[in-house]
Order: structure tokens, then C-alpha cells, then sequence
């Protein structure tokens, strides 16, 4: 099959350069249309409940609304895992489902569950699902202010211009918002004149809802006509509102005016906004699942254009890009096709001085285009986009995809000039056929073993999977294209190019210099053969001993161009304290050169899925165009600031007791987000019943934690401590003054909250009426005693009569997971490996005596990294033996096989070294460095080796030093080229190891090149010394 597939591209040129074409073209065409993003999408298969519960603890949102929920959502089929978080007014609960499971079905069965739930939440309370977005989420971050503008006005305009314009652009599957006020209309009860015309709070808000209200009034028809009824006069003015009747308990009519003022006010505040120091709103925009990143940040800046004539008018300040994802891309994406290219110049000038003919190096590079955009159409076909890791796939194959057309041309220029120089030349199809068939064997077994040695990246689970998986697709689609050029447009482009041509009938001057040197070498090395190779078998040794004291990291740190802040301060603390807090921060921050912007949210989006108080808050930093180096200065300098702040002049602030700092890139949190939920790369969880008990223990770890080596931004996620008031009423009191609890429980809430009444309508524009107390008897804590309660005999009595009123501590938030509650507390690393640390933490751990039926479990990025690793030796080792038997199958001789793995151990010494000199850093990247270098370096192996076996079937020549040398020397040309090849094609991207885009594929790139530069000497000076002195080569009386 395969000698007629070369016979075919030698006799139909012109049908192999068509097809040839038809690809580029089609390549090309794919190039244009593909999605562009940072990442391949590695979310994980979740569902996301969110449930709004207004006024109820955080207690009452886990028995009442996160309780129940999970218990009715349990029985589904395909969950892995369940989260929830309960907060004052919000319950939020992740499902996790297995992977492989069809996100749509997913949320389909969840959606038919809240069924069940109808007859178990609270009145009022409905569970939402959140919107299906992309893994990076926020694919463009935004701001407003506004000089003449207030918040309310800000947040308006807001809610009705910009979001609904935003929300209309493809793919944008929703806009969180913090900071501004909503609008609101409240009645503010006078409590002595509601008392006076004995009217109830009830009362008014039933009131109130009648005069707004709006409803259909039908149609009249005749014979010939349908006339639709429009009844108009629902209250919409304060004016209006203020006459609207109320009937007390005696029948008797007044006026809301004559006991409530009516104002437009704002509704209770969730979240706030500062950007540059300056309060606003600030829009986090989602993109949806699968959604182009880089086309849908250019779709968003268009839209946001066409609002700037409204801006101007309103006299509105627009910051455009607080956080931009696409500037990422930008770099990354750009500098990894300009390394493409640049590599690609480097290939075809080495082709171009070995072979010393452009034609031949024209051939031997146009594998690249085509083994690179036949990738790209395979990525098309299982929809995956253009991003970093398919590039990289791309990068790494570069400077392989050439290999087998290089081995073909080399082999068949050879064979050409021996043709020529014979008496009587064969036919030149026949030379170019023999030629090409002649290294056909090796050149298949070597990209069989190469794809094979590829395949465990495919094994990947989890993020690891989804992140590198695409990589391997790309890497192995590109060699096998390789493979098929070689047999194809290779042997084509040679007859057509190189058959009538004028060919030098000596090697290159390059080649022939080194030819020279390179035998004289060898045998000297034949001379010293036995020092040699125990000198060579010592520095192996060496080298990997270094092994254990690696560091592992699951990825490097990436230059994002931007850096996520979080603060957290102590719980209960309010929203304009911590956007005070904030302004200082963010005014140090933007002193420090290279800063572009800085933006602080504090609490939560009213629709997004973030569970967090007004004590959190999270500072978008947006940098100029700065390189890796000068970004890490900047997070220096970040950090060492926020730093010196914690520990000085925000800690002495009168109203303030403590704030902590983390800080990371947006990416990184992502994908630490991704496998375990939080942000950071260790997570500890103390499972228990009692909150107290999990406190104990959790205080106990972070106290250990404090004194670790390596442990950094140390935080506990559901702190206790936060003030709140308890307010017990005493029914046998109530009972007496004849007062309902409804009563006093609508009394505490309006004073408070604000009791929702309807709504009316400016335009199509909903603004909420509210019936709620003066604020002079909700401004101070003391004033809730004197709140006034009416009695049965309409006797007006203070709360602190019928009720135990007294300040505790209560949570911020209280978490589940798998249906048991959870302490979490979450770290960085910094200075150490995770596995090292990880290791120290769990015996550190051990050591401290937990509460009774408490028990800890550690996840995170180690944990991931740890199963990642074991999933790739594993499938290593399978795909190891696969390897074998096809080794075993081309030589036919187990010395000769194990005599071919020797090389190994000469390309891993490389790499070693690469790593200890970059620092001694391991990262699931660094393993696929080095998976790739093994099967470069075997394919080099098998081809002399397969030569070697060639020269005494084919030839006739026996096993003995003339042999080895011959054998040898003509294989460097191709071997020299190969590794050359690799190794420039990939020295762009080694070279930019600390520059935006190329954290996880440099470390990649320079082990291949270490490893490629130890085992290339080795391969060609001391592997034939070996293979003379060890190796056993017959004549295959089978052939």
C-alpha cells in the first residue's frame, strides 16, 4: 500500500501538488475562521443554583433554602460533587458532574428537580440557575464615573442603557455589576401617626400595591372588529401616591401622606464600586461556553462605541479596558506565530547549508505549511480554536514535521548522485522510488513510536486533560501529516525538482568538513571506547540524581498583564469602609510605575454566583504593555506595599481592626478555581457537624500554617465573628398584649429592609416601592430596643418589652460540601514544590489532635498535579512496552533493542540540566518537554540503527568498525539536521521563556533543546562505539 502511494505521487506530480494546494488553501481559510483564545476551554462540567433570600441569616439560608436544595438535587444521576455556600440573603450551590456528561442534559435534570422543591423553600424564595459561561468567565472588565452624576443616576443608566445593549452582542452571556444605587420609591412610616389612625404596616404596602397596580381590561368585538381596552392611571408619582387611600381596622379612610413621607430613595446595597479611586460601577462581562474571547472583546469595544455619544451627553467617564483578557492574547498568540516563523527561516537556512541546494531545502520545508495546516483543519474538525496550547502543539512539531521529508530528500539525493556517476543510470522514477522505500521502514516505525510516546497527554483527566490535550491533538496530527507529505509530495517534488537538475556531485563544504571530523572523532573515541562510555555513563548518574530535589508546580506563573487583588477584612465591616480602605490601596498601587488602572468591587453582583460580603472586596489591576521581567517587579513592589500596609497604617485605623492581601493572575485563580473551588493553590477542608468544633480545628491549622516554611496568604473562608443582632421574642408576653408575631416580624423588616410593596413603571422601566421606617429609628444599633410596637388595645410599646435583644456573633458564611458542613482554609506556596509542601503539610497536620468525628482532606493544584503525574507515568509505561514491541518488530534482536534505549538516558541528562539551571522547577509542561524529547530521540536511534541493519542486508558489509564508521558518517547529515532543525525551531520560544504567552511552552522548549543538544553528541559519538563493542548486527537470511 505504501509503495504504490509513492509510486502513485511519482507518477501523478500533478494531482499530489493539486491536493497539496487544496490544503494550504483550505488551512489557511481554517486560520481566519478559528476561534482565538487564551486557554482551550477547561471548565469543568457544573451547574450553578443560585437563590436570593432576602433578610434571612446565614443560618436560616442553610437550613431553610441550601438544605433543602441539595437534598432534592442528591439524586441525580452523573453529579461527582456538590459545594454550597450560605450567606446572609443568598444561598449559591455548584454541582459538579462527570466528565464526558452533556452540560445541557445536566442543567435540564436539575431544572426538572426544582419541582420538588415548591412545597420546601420559603414563600418568595425560587432557585435560579446561573447563566452557562466560558472557563475564563470575564472576557472584558469595565467601568463609569461621573462628576455630576450621583450612583443612582449611574446605576439607572446603567441597568437600562448599557447592560441591555451589552447583553444583544453574540456570545455575551451576562453582565455582573457592582457599585450604584438602585432606584427606589419608599414610603417611610411615621410610626405615632400609623399608631394614631390605627392603621397597619400591612395595610399600607396592600394599599400601596392597589394604586400601582397593573392589569389587562380585555377587548370589545363585534361583528367586524376586536377593539383592545388600554386602562391607564396606575399611581406613578410620588403626588399620586401620597393620596392614595388607606381603610384602618375601624373602616375609616386616610391618606398614606397623612402617615408616611414618601421620597425616592435607593435600595439596600449589596455591593459597591471604585475605579481609580473613584466611586462608579464597575461590569464584569461573561462570554458564553465556547464563546471566541478575542472576537467577542472586539464585538463588546464596537457596542460600547456606539454608546459613546450617550456618555458625552450624560457627561459620563468610561474606562473601557479595567481587565482585558485579549491584550493577553494578543501578546501570547502574536509571539508564538512570530516564533513560528522565525523558526520556520531557521529550518529552511539549515536545510539550505547542509544540503547545499535550494531546491532540496524547498522541499524539505514545504512540510512545514502543510504538516501545520493539516493540524489546524483535524482542530476545526473536533471544534477546538486556536489558543496557547495548540500553538505550542504547533511550536514543538515545527521543527519534527520536517525530519521525514529531510531523511527522504537526503536519501534521495544521495542516491541520484550514485545514479549518475553509475555506467548505465537507472530509471529516474525507479531511483527516486528505491530511495524513498529504502528509509520508508525506519521513517514509519520512527513516527509510529513518536505518536505513540505522545498518546498519554491524551490520557489526561480533569484540567490537566482539557488544558494539554489539545496540545497532543495538535503535535500528532501534525506528524502524521508529516508522515503523509513524506511518502507523497516529498518523493513528488523530488522527482519533478531534482531529477533533470544539475546536482554537485560531492557533499555540501559543511557536511564534508564535518564528515572528515567526524570519523576521526570516532575513531579515537573506538581507541578510549571503555573510559569513554563509563565517563558518559557517570554524568548520567549525576544528572539524575538531581531527580528528587526537583520543585513541581502544576503551571508556571503566567504574565497576564494584569493581577487580581482580594481583601478581606474582618466580617460585619461595611461597604463604605472598605471601599475607604480601598482608595488607599489603590492609591499606592497606581503610583507604582507601570500600572495602568486600578478598580475595586466590594460584596457581590446581584445575579452572579459569588458568595461574598461587604468585608470582601477585589481589586482589578490592569498593567501597561510591560514584558515578563518588568511584571514581576510590579508584583514585587504589590506586594511589598500591601505588605508594609497590613502591617502599619491600615491595621492603626480607629474604625478598622484588620485586612488581609492575595494576589495572583486572573488565569492562574481560574484554573486553581476550576479544581477545587477556590483560588488558591492548597485547599484544606475540616469536614464536622458542629461550626464551633470546625472553628477550633480550623484555628489550630492556621496557627500551624503561620509558623510553615513556604506557606503564603493564608486565609479562612468562612470566618465566625460577624456581628449581628439576635432578637428572641417572648410569646408569653406577645400573648398578653395581643400582638401577632407577623406584626412585629413586618416591623423589623421594613425598619431594616424595607417591605416590598409593588412595582410601577417609568416607560418599561421597573422601580421597586418599599414601605420601610424613618431613618430616625434605624441609624443606630441602640435605636432597635425603642423600635415602637402597637399592642391589641393600640398602646404603643417599645420591641425591647415583648423581646431578648442582644449582639452576637454569627458567620459570614457557612459551607457544605457533599452535604456535610466545611471549614476551609486556602494557601499559596511560594519558595517550595507543591509536592514537597503538600507532604510536610499532611505530617504537620497528623500531629494536631482534631475535635471528636472531625477529619481533614487536602485538594488543590498538588493534589491535581500529583494525579495528573501518576496518570501520564502510568500511561507512560504502557505506551513504554507498546514502544518496545515495535522496536522489537523493526530490529528483531533484544540486544539491539535495549542497546536503542540507551539513548534515553543520554537525552533525559539534557533536560535535567535545562531545569536545574532555570531554576529546578517541574510542571505538567516540563513532563511533556520531556515525552516529546524521548520520541526525537528515539526516532534518531532507530535510524542509524536501521541503517546500520541496511548496510549488512542490503550491502553485504560485515559488522566491524569500517561498517560502523560508514554507517555512521552517512547518517549524520540527516541525524545533524533533525536535531538541528528541532532545536532552532523551538530556540525562539526557549529564549522568551519569561515573556507573556510563553510560561508553560518555554520550559518545554528549552528541555527538548537540552536534551536534544546531550543526546545528539552521544547519539553520534558514543552510541556507535557501543552498538560496535555490544550491538549484533546479521544479514536477515528472512529479507
Amino acid at each position: 500500500m505504501i509503495a504504490s502511494l509513492i509510486r502513485f505521487s511519482i507518477r501523478h506530480t500533478g494531482v499530489i501538488i493539486g491536493l497539496a494546494l487544496i490544503v494550504i488553501a483550505y488551512g489557511i481559510y481554517q486560520i481566519k475562521n478559528s476561534p482565538l483564545n487564551v486557554f482551550p476551554e477547561f471548565s469543568p462540567t457544573q451547574v450553578i443554583i443560585q437563590t436570593e433570600a432576602p433578610g434571612y441569616s446565614s443560618s436560616l439560608v442553610e437550613t431553610l433554602v441550601s438544605k433543602p436544595i441539595e437534598q432534592a438535587i442528591s439524586g441525580t444521576i452523573g453529579i461527582k460533587q456538590i459545594r454550597s455556600q450560605s450567606i446572609p440573603g443568598l444561598s449559591v450551590i455548584t454541582i459538579i458532574f462527570e466528565e464526558g456528561t452533556d452540560i445541557h442534559k445536566n442543567r435540564q435534570s436539575i431544572s426538572e428537580r426544582f419541582d420538588l422543591l415548591k412545597s420546601r423553600l420559603p414563600k418568595n424564595v425560587v432557585p435560579n440557575i446561573t447563566p452557562l459561561t466560558s472557563s475564563a468567565s470575564s472576557v472584558l472588565g469595565i467601568g463609569i464615573t461621573s462628576k455630576v452624576k450621583n450612583l443612582t443616576e449611574l446605576r439607572t443608566i446603567t441597568e437600562n442603557i448599557i447592560i441591555p445593549h451589552l447583553m444583544a452582542v453574540p456570545g455575551v452571556a451576562d453582565v455582573n455589576r457592582f457599585g450604584g444605587l438602585l432606584k427606589q420609591i419608599q414610603i417611610e412610616i411615621i410610626p405615632d401617626k400609623l399608631f394614631f389612625h390605627n392603621v397597619k404596616i400591612a395595610d399600607i404596602a396592600k394599599a400601596a400595591q392597589k394604586s400601582t397596580g397593573v392589569s389587562g381590561a380585555g377587548f370589545i368585538e363585534n361583528q367586524n372588529q376586536r377593539i383592545i381596552i388600554n386602562t391607564k392611571g396606575q399611581s406613578k408619582t410620588i403626588e399620586e401616591l401620597e393620596l392614595t387611600p388607606v381603610i384602618n381596622s375601624q373602616g375609616n379612610k386616610v391618606r398614606i401622606k397623612d402617615v408616611a413621607n414618601i421620597k425616592i430613595g435607593s435600595m439596600p446595597s449589596i455591593s459597591s464600586a471604585s475605579i481609580n479611586g473613584k466611586q462608579g460601577v464597575y461590569l464584569s462581562i461573561q462570554g458564553q461556553l465556547h464563546s471566541d474571547t478575542y472576537k467577542l472583546t472586539k464585538q463588546i469595544e464596537l457596542a460600547l462605541d456606539s454608546l459613546k455619544p450617550i456618555f458625552t451627553e450624560e457627561k459620563i467617564k468610561l474606562y473601557p479596558d479595567l481587565f482585558k483578557p485579549a491584550n493577553f492574547i494578543d501578546a501570547s498568540i502574536k509571539g508564538l506565530r512570530i516564533d513560528i516563523a522565525f523558526g520556520s527561516l531557521m529550518i529552511i537556512s539549515i536545510l539550505f547549508i547542509f544540503l547545499y541546494n535550494f531546491k532540496t531545502a524547498f522541499i524539505s520545508a514545504i512540510a512545514i505549511p502543510l504538516s501545520l495546516l493539516s493540524a489546524i483543519i483535524v482542530m476545526s474538525y473536533f471544534n477546538l480554536g486556536l489558543n496557547v496550547m495548540v500553538l505550542s502543539g504547533l511550536a514543538i512539531a515545527l521543527g519534527e514535521v520536517v525530519d521525514d521529508a529531510i531523511i527522504d530528500v537526503e536519501n534521495i539525493l544521495r542516491r541520484l548522485k550514485q545514479n549518475r556517476k553509475l555506467n548505465t543510470p537507472k530509471p529516474l522514477h525507479n531511483v527516486v522510488f528505491e530511495a524513498s522505500m529504502e528509509v520508508r521502514k525506519s521513517v514509519i516505525f520512527a513516527t509510529i513510536i513518536i505518536v505513540l510516546v505522545f498518546l498519554p497527554l491524551l490520557s489526561l483527566t480533569g484540567v490537566a486533560g482539557k488544558l494539554f490535550g489539545p496540545l497532543g491533538i495538535a503535535y500528532i496530527s501534525s506528524i502524521i501529516a508529516s508522515l503523509f507529505v513524506a511518502m507523497t509530495i516529498t518523493p513528488a517534488l523530488c522527482y519533478l525538482m531534482l531529477g533533470k537538475s544539475k546536482l554537485h556531485a560531492n557533499d555540501s563544504p559543511v557536511i564534508s568538513y564535518l564528515k572528515v571530523k567526524y570519523i576521526k572523532i570516532l575513531k579515537v573515541i573506538e581507541k578510549h571506547s571503555r573510559p569513554i562510555i563509563f565517563s558518559s555513563l557517570l554524568l548520567i548518574s549525576i544528572g539524575l540524581a538531581f531527580l528528587p530535589f526537583f520543585k513541581t508546580q502544576f503551571i508556571p506563573p503566567l504574565h497576564e498583564g494584569h493581577f487580581i487583588m482580594h481583601m478581606t477584612a474582618y466580617p460585619g465591616t461595611s461597604e463604605l469602609e472598605s471601599i475607604r480602605i480601598g482608595n488607599k490601596v489603590s492609591k499606592k498601587i497606581r503610583e507604582i510605575k507601570g500600572v495602568k488602572s486600578v478598580a475595586q468591587w466590594v460584596g457581590r453582583s446581584p445575579l452572579g454566583a459569588d458568595t461574598f460580603g461587604t468585608h470582601y472586596s477585589e481589586f482589578e489591576i490592569e498593567l501597561n504593555n510591560l514584558n515578563g521581567t518588568e511584571q514581576d517587579e510590579v508584583l514585587r513592589k504589590i506586594k511589598a506595599l500591601v505588605q508594609a500596609d497590613s502591617d502599619s497604617e491600615l491595621n492603626q485605623s480607629e474604625s478598622f481592626v484588620g485586612v488581609n492581601f492575595a494576589i495572583n493572575t486572573f488565569l492562574t485563580e481560574r484554573i486553581e478555581e476550576t479544581i477545587s473551588g477556590y483560588n488558591s493553590s492548597i485547599v484544606i477542608n475540616i469536614f464536622g457537624d458542629n461550626l464551633d468544633s470546625l472553628d477550633q480545628d480550623a484555628q489550630k491549622i492556621v496557627f500551624m500554617l503561620q509558623k510553615m516554611k513556604g506557606a503564603s496568604d493564608i486565609m479562612l473562608q468562612s470566618p465566625p465573628g460577624t456581628p449581628q443582632v439576635s432578637i428572641k421574642l417572648r410569646s408569653e408576653k406577645m400573648s398578653q398584649l395581643g400582638i401577632l408575631k407577623t406584626d412585629v416580624l413586618d416591623t423589623i423588616k421594613a425598619a431594616y429592609e424595607g417591605f416590598p410593596a409593588s412595582l410601577v413603571y417609568d416607560g418599561i422601566v421597573p422601580v421597586q416601592i418599599a414601605v420601610t421606617l424613618s431613618n430616625d429609628y434605624r441609624d443606630d444599633i441602640l435605636d432597635i430596643n425603642k423600635l415602637p410596637i402597637r399592642t391589641s388595645e393600640n398602646k404603643i410599646i417599645s420591641l425591647d418589652e415583648i423581646a431578648f435583644i442582644s449582639q452576637e456573633n454569627g458567620r459570614s458564611k457557612i459551607l457544605h460540601q457533599d452535604g456535610k458542613r466545611v471549614q476551609t482554609i486556602t494557601l499559596n506556596v511560594e519558595g517550595l514544590g507543591l509536592n514537597e509542601f503538600t507532604k510536610n503539610l499532611n505530617q504537620n497536620i497528623n500531629k494536631i489532635k482534631l475535635n471528636l468525628n472531625n477529619y481533614f482532606q487536602i485538594t488543590g493544584s498538588a493534589a491535581e498535579n500529583a494525579k495528573s503525574r501518576e496518570s501520564l507515568i502510568v500511561h507512560s509505561i504502557l505506551v513504554g512496552l507498546g514502544v518496545l514491541l515495535l522496536l522489537y518488530l523493526a530490529f528483531g534482536s533484544l540486544l539491539n533493542l535495549g542497546l536503542t534505549l540507551i539513548n534515553l538516558p543520554f537525552a533525559l541528562i539534557g533536560g535535567v540540566l535545562i531545569v536545574i539551571f532555570t531554576g529546578g522547577w517541574i510542571s505538567i509542561g516540563s513532563l511533556v518537554g520531556f515525552v516529546t524529547l524521548f520520541g526525537i530521540t528515539l526516532r534518531n536511534s532507530i535510524m542509524l540503527l536501521s541503517h546500520y541493519q541496511f548496510l549488512v542486508n542490503n550491502e553485504n558489509c560485515l559488522w566491524n568498525l569500517e561498517t560502523c564508521i560508514r554507517g555512521a558518517s552517512e547518517r549524520l547529515p540527516s541525524i545533524l539536521m533533525t536535531a538541528l532543525v528541532a532545536g532552532l525551531a523551538l530556540l525562539p520560544i526557549a529564549m522568551g521563556s519569561n515573556q507573556p504567552g510563553k510560561e508553560i511552552e518555554a520550559p518545554m522548549a528549552s528541555i527538548i533543546i537540552g536534551g536534544l543538544f546531550t543526546s545528539t553528541i552521544l547519539n553520534l559519538l558514543i552510541l556507535p562505539t557501543i552498538l560496535l563493542n555490544f550491538g549484533n548486527f546479521k544479514k536477515d537470511i528472512h529479507q
